[in-house]
């Protein structure tokens, strides 16, 4: 018996390859409107579906499928009951159905939309028939991406037949049930949200080894090339949670650290994306550098936190070669190899991924060329989700760039110590709050994440870049190999680092002079923060 697809798309492309296949596989095809006359012109027998209803479209196109001889064909059960009842109503069995919706999302995106607009893009005839074809089990072809999958399935004879209409129906109903979210959204104003995704990555636990079943859902419909699931697995295990994490975030800094250079005019002012190495464990950089050499910008990073590297995370906005490679695992390791959980950069050469991998697959390595020189139009842009206890908030992302060219201090400090202002704001803007972060020569000496107060931040940030400097003169002491100088002396049995042109970045304001009291007594003199304090003038004259 010849089987029939039902095909009705709004966008036509390569649609009449995918129908010309299934003439070719002896189907029969139904169609309406556009498409039927698009598939006409090029050769392919088509029925319209008016001559199956007996009707025409009717009230502006807005009634067409939505009949008892399209969906009785859809929903009828394979029973002696329901095909004696097509038999008499004359309605044909619909084997397949592959229909792609108006594109609703675009409108409601538009600046110019209106309610009306938003209405006259709301497709109804083909959610309809998709649902329908999903729950009598036809094949479902909702994305154009599946259509010659679905071919390739026929003619290798319908494998894991029950199973394979089963995904393309939830695929379906996952469909729908956005489409309609996407209407429900508009037209409330934002009062009704919804959050869907489709599962990546399946993780092998949670945050902590207990948190089992935990997964990677892409909500990618924007398709942005830096989304999670475009990073390419190149060497290692499978991603963990906490890995995807320390990614994302580690995203965050590198597109923040690009988008600060690229805000300040771009090359025609002297302003450029530098290559950019970042070392981060648990989320927050640990070390961070700029530079025009990979070598030397990957060795600034290192001395961030020669020991808090180790077992961590790596990211470049250059490609990894050998060079590269040897530098990341051996430079100021003495007789050691670093151990490092993830390297990601736009490419490796083969002989990069054979230095940089380690037994087990414990070292990840991730390819995206997308994260080369990724500034300003890399920032992610989507709402931001949180759960809380009985729902979610939301909130724009963090897409806020300062232009120093604006601030009062622009010409009066060095292009030296501007660079610096950008990598610190970068880091600590991208860091747990409460933060202050410490930047020299273009290098991040010391961030104190995640505390309470703004005294707190200082304080730990100065203690990391003094026991930041402290293991390096260790290690130099004690390695034959010669280091990069660690800078710094000693203070009785205390070592403190030499923070001599550093400056400081406060992610948000000082309530009172006594965490910058606390920065100035160390020799900083450039100090960057949110402004916002009742505080502020009397902040700005105790400086």
């Amino acid at each position: 018996m010849q089987k029939t697809a039902l095909i009705s798309v709004y966008n036509k492309s390569g649609i009449e390859d995918f129908a010309r296949e299934l003439v070719n596989l002896g189907w029969k095809i139904i169609s309406s409107g556009g498409t039927a006359q698009h598939l006409s012109k090029a050769g392919i027998s088509v029925v319209d579906v008016a001559e199956i209803t007996g009707m025409p479209a009717i009230l502006s196109h807005r009634v067409l499928t939505l009949h008892p001889k399209i969906h009785g064909g859809l929903l009828a059960l394979n029973t002696p009951e329901h095909l004696a009842e097509l038999e008499k109503y004359e309605i044909p069995w619909i084997d397949m159905v592959c229909v792609d919706l108006y594109p609703l999302e675009d409108e409601t995106k538009n600046p110019n939309a209106t309610r009306e607009s938003v209405i006259e893009k709301t497709d109804i005839g083909g959610p309809t028939m998709l649902r329908a074809a999903a729950k009598g089990r036809r094949v479902t072809i909702c994305d154009p991406a599946d259509r010659m999958k679905v071919v390739a399935w026929l003619k290798a004879g319908e494998p894991d037949r029950e199973e394979f209409l089963n995904n393309l129906a939830a695929k379906a109903e996952a469909i729908v049930a956005r489409y309609g979210a996407i209407s429900a959204e508009y037209h409330s104003g934002g009062e009704h949200r919804a959050i869907f995704g489709q599962k990546k990555i399946e993780c092998a636990y949670g945050e902590n080894a207990w948190q089992q079943p935990a997964s990677f859902y892409s909500n990618n419909f924007n398709n942005d090339a830096l989304a999670i699931q475009n990073w390419k697995l190149l060497e290692g295990s499978p991603l963990s949670y906490n890995n995807i994490c320390d990614i994302d975030r580690m995203m965050q800094t590198m597109t923040h650290i690009g988008a600060g250079f690229s805000a300040q005019g771009g090359p025609a002012s002297g302003w450029e994306i530098p290559n950019i190495a970042i070392g981060a464990k648990h989320g927050n950089a640990c070390g961070a550098a700029i530079g025009t050499n990979g070598v030397d910008t990957i060795d600034k990073m290192l001395l961030g936190d020669l020991r808090a590297i180790f077992g961590g995370s790596v990211m470049l906005n250059f490609p990894v070669d050998e060079k590269i490679a040897e530098e990341l695992i051996h430079k100021y390791a003495g007789e050691n190899r670093r151990l490092l959980d993830i390297v990601a950069a736009p490419s490796f050469t083969p002989e990069a991924i054979e230095i940089l991998a380690r037994k087990k697959g414990k070292c990840r390595l991730l390819a995206n060329s997308a994260i080369a020189k990724a500034g300003l139009t890399a920032l992610d842009t989507a709402k931001r989700f949180r759960y809380v206890r009985g729902g979610f908030m939301e909130q724009p992302n963090y897409t806020f760039v300062p232009d120093l060219s604006k601030m009062p201090f622009a010409n009066s400090v060095s292009r030296g110590i501007l660079d610096s202002v950008v990598l610190a704001w970068a880091i600590g803007s991208t860091s747990n709050s409460n933060t202050i972060t410490l930047v020299k020569e273009g290098r991040l000496v010391g961030n104190g994440v995640g505390q309470q107060d703004r005294v707190g931040a200082a304080k730990l940030a100065l203690l990391r870049a003094d026991d930041a400097a402290k293991f390096a003169f260790d290690q130099q002491k004690n390695s034959a190999a010669l280091l990069h100088p660690s800078g710094g002396t000693f203070r009785g049995e205390n070592f403190s680092a030499d923070l001599s042109d550093a400056v400081a970045y406060s992610d948000s304001f000082f309530p009172f002079p006594d965490a910058v009291e606390v920065l100035i007594n160390r020799g900083i003199k450039t100090i960057f923060s949110t402004s916002g304090s009742v505080n502020d003038e009397k902040i700005i004259e105790f400086c």
